[in-house]
């Protein structure tokens, strides 16, 4: 299904880049300007990049077929964040949605929404 297979690439290519850039946020960018300036200066990255990336993965998809992709690449992103917060952070479950709702952690769950709805904003060529 090419927009399950869609839905997969661009969850992967958010998630490597979010498991690098998160790792310069928490090791040196957080503790120099804070938690919520460094999800701030991260985050119009990722979204820039997330832009890039759906706008060539989601070229032959149609809106439906898009806003399946986002949804798909949104569960996912959202699964792998807790199964690295739970088993690779060791954070209680009740400590990872804690996080969510801290300042940092709304931002940040702001853009993966805006990060699901990407695809269907993409304008579709030809």
């Amino acid at each position: 299904m090419p927009m399950l297979r869609a839905g997969a690439l661009y969850f992967l290519g958010a998630f490597a880049l979010g498991f690098v850039l998160g790792t310069i946020r928490v090791l040196w960018l957080a503790p120099a300007i804070g938690a919520f300036a460094a999800v701030s200066v991260e985050l119009p990255l990722m979204l820039g990049f997330a832009w890039w990336l759906s706008s060539r993965l989601a070229l032959s998809l149609g809106t439906w077929q898009r806003i399946g992709m986002g949804a798909f690449a949104f569960v996912l992103l959202m699964l792998a964040e807790a199964a690295v917060g739970l088993f690779a952070l060791g954070l209680s479950p009740v400590a990872y949605l804690a996080g969510l709702l801290t300042p940092e952690g709304k931002v940040g769950l702001a853009g993966q929404l805006v990060f699901a709805l990407l695809p269907w904003l993409q304008r579709p060529r030809g």
